[in-house]
């Protein structure tokens, strides 16, 4: 069984004080698919390696060490010359990307690790790094709520003002989405709020998507009945996975996305069939380890 870096630093799910756990990646995979939640929860399959999610681990990898950085040598040429050593890095922790270039043609690596630079480039038309000190980044959060389901993930920056006043801030590799989609986007960031809500007692002061592959930034001002329904959203989401596993009946969503499922062969709505579900099955969601956008 596969293990979220979010497990080592996790309250533990007992079924008693803790009765699961949702993070953000897997509360959309349910909302999405019910299916696909089963095959990467609990059947938990592996997935190929992407070029996207790959190029997205090592761009985030690449902004959270810049800030290592003293503030003056915060520089694009600077972020540029630490995309090789982040691949290094990121290859070293997830050895299956070694295979991702494998049997590709000669420049398909270099021009890859080329459009690595060309996000990192669009970062710094947006922000201006030698201008911030963040509070925290990749930072583990995590909150229990009455209901004992435990919220948990990863946020990829928190920003602290002066005056006590928090922006959270998610890098996105991929292009800003339409208005229609705009809610679904944003819920990843409600979702931290609430924790940091519930945990701090303060509602953040600022949401803050930073679209990279598209040079655009989606903000977002939240208040406490924005927060509320997103805990209510999240506790709705957590009932409906319980009896689907109560039930064994994970019923497949098809839709656009369906053409880049890893899982499609094995999907009836395609004329595939699931394997037979695990004899013990969990409730405790993979955390947010990775960012496939």
């Amino acid at each position: 069984m596969s293990t979220s870096p979010a497990d080592a630093q996790s309250t533990p799910v007992d079924g008693v004080n803790v009765l699961g756990s949702l993070s953000p990646s897997r509360a959309s995979d349910f909302t999405s698919c019910p299916l696909l939640y089963r095959f990467r929860t609990l059947d938990q399959l592996p997935e190929p390696p992407s070029e996207a999610a790959a190029r997205g681990t090592v761009v985030h990898k690449v902004l959270e060490d810049l800030f290592d950085l003293p503030a003056p040598e915060r520089t694009p040429r600077q972020a540029r010359s630490m995309v090789e050593q982040a691949w290094e890095d990121v290859r070293r922790l997830d050895p299956a990307l070694a295979t991702l270039f494998t049997g590709a043609a000669g420049d398909a690596e270099a021009d890859w690790l080329e459009s690595c630079r060309q996000v990192l480039r669009r970062y710094f038309d947006l922000e201006d790094p030698r201008r911030l000190e963040p509070a925290e980044r990749e930072h583990y959060v995590e909150a229990l709520l009455d209901s004992k389901l435990l919220l948990r993930g990863f946020i990829d920056r928190v920003d602290v003002a002066a005056d006590g006043r928090i922006r959270v801030v998610d890098y996105k590799t991929s292009r800003i989405p339409s208005e229609a989609y705009e809610a679904k986007a944003l819920f990843q960031l409600r979702f931290y709020a609430l924790v940091i809500w519930r945990t701090r007692g303060v509602v953040p002061a600022m949401l803050q998507l930073i679209y990279l592959g598209s040079g655009d930034i989606l903000r977002y001002v939240p208040d406490e009945a924005d927060l509320l329904a997103t805990e209510r959203k999240a506790e709705a989401i957590w009932r409906a996975i319980r009896t689907a596993q109560e039930t064994g009946d994970w019923q497949p969503s098809p839709g656009k996305l369906c053409g880049w499922c890893a899982h499609k062969s094995l999907c009836p709505a395609f004329g595939g069939t699931p394997p037979p579900l695990p004899e013990t099955t969990r409730l405790v969601t993979a955390g947010d380890d990775l960012d496939l956008d």
